[in-house]
């Protein structure tokens, strides 16, 4: 989803940029660059990013100020890690703002909650997997694949929906008998494509994917 409108004042705005600004340079800072040159990184992580924008592009209006769309980031990230997740998204929402124009404004905000949110909680997810639960393909792929989207999904939408609360757009009770309710509709979706595609790559292209390991998830299982 994407907020609309300017929902806060200049001084809150500016330390969104501040917070989203530092979270680009460490992403910069800590990706793997190297890891790009070869078998096609490059070109599968620019194809990622226009495949995003195109996502991103097709979306519906849910309430005034907030339009809904699936992520895709989660998959994303599994792909990449979390510094290309965050590169990849930051591009992607450039690209849908030039195409569609608007949004401008609330860039750092959008970026913030539609990205560094949905990045890092991806990766948290993949972290806290592989410390508790054992390594094998159906747990990879359920946990990290289906579940983590779809809770990845539920949290971005609260999250935008407390934002329009605190920015005075909306009372809660408006968007608890709206939007909120038709958040588990939003989940479903999300988790399937996040996981069918990364059931796909991991069977089809696991070198495509950063976080998976035939050795770690398959070999002597």
């Amino acid at each position: 989803m994407e907020l609309k409108g300017e929902l806060f004042s200049a001084g809150v705005g500016l330390w969104f940029w501040l917070v989203y600004l530092a979270l680009l340079f460490n992403a910069l800072r800590l990706a793997a660059w190297r890891g790009l040159l070869g078998e096609n990184r490059l070109h599968l992580f620019l194809g990622t990013c226009v495949a995003l924008v195109l996502l991103w592009s097709v979306r519906a209006e849910v309430n005034a100020g907030l339009s809904f769309h699936l992520l895709g980031l989660p998959v994303v990230t599994l792909m990449f890690g979390w510094s290309f997740g965050m590169l990849a998204g930051s591009l992607a929402l450039l690209g849908v703002n030039l195409n569609l124009g608007g949004g401008w404004g609330n860039y750092a905000l959008n970026a913030l909650v539609l990205v560094a949110v949905p990045v890092s909680l991806t990766q948290a997810a993949l972290v806290l997997a592989r410390s508790l639960l054992p390594k094998n393909f159906f747990i990879y792929v359920l946990v990290n694949g289906f579940l983590a989207a779809g809770l990845v999904m539920v949290v971005t939408c609260y999250l935008a929906a407390g934002l329009l609360v605190l920015g005075g757009v909306y009372e809660y009770a408006e968007l608890d008998e709206t939007f909120l309710l038709f958040v588990p509709l939003m989940a479903m979706p999300e988790a399937f494509l996040n996981g069918w595609i990364i059931t796909v790559m991991v069977a089809m292209r696991p070198q495509w994917v950063y976080s998976f390991s035939d050795a770690q998830y398959i070999k002597g299982k």
